[in-house]
């Protein structure tokens, strides 16, 4: 199950289709959806987050807590709105691509991508744009 909840004014157009879709792509990795939670928020929100559980005192666009066991992925996926709105702009990509990129970003941290070496980060932006392709 994936739910969709917010802590800032901003809210998802679509979230059956947005469902499908993350469904879809974990499906095709394999694995199957526990219990997601994307949390929609603000800056000053994430970075609470950001500098408490992980001791970061900067501005993120995502911070994903897993709870995956096996292969039935599971966890919770904060996303600063304002953070992806600014990043959009910087990217020259539109609001929803950058959203949606981010979204799913997290799941596949779940599904044991990493982004820390070179070559992790390029095995993980492959993922993106491989699920973001079969969005649209």
């Amino acid at each position: 199950m994936v739910t969709f909840n917010y802590e800032t004014s901003f809210e998802l157009q679509g979230e059956n289709l947005l469902e499908y879709w993350i469904d879809t792509v974990v499906s095709e990795e394999g694995f199957s959806i526990g219990e997601i939670n994307y949390i929609f928020c603000d800056d000053e929100y994430l970075h609470k987050l950001n500098v408490e559980f992980l001791q970061h005192d900067t501005l993120t666009d995502v911070i994903s807590f897993d709870n995956t066991l096996g292969k039935l992925i599971s966890g919770d996926i904060y996303i600063s709105v304002e953070r992806v709105e600014d990043n959009a702009k910087d990217f020259e990509v539109s609001f929803l691509d950058e959203l949606h990129r981010v979204m799913i970003h997290g799941v596949l941290h779940y599904m044991g991508y990493k982004d820390k070496s070179e070559e992790e980060k390029i095995k993980m932006r492959n993922a993106e744009n491989k699920a973001l392709s079969e969005f649209k």
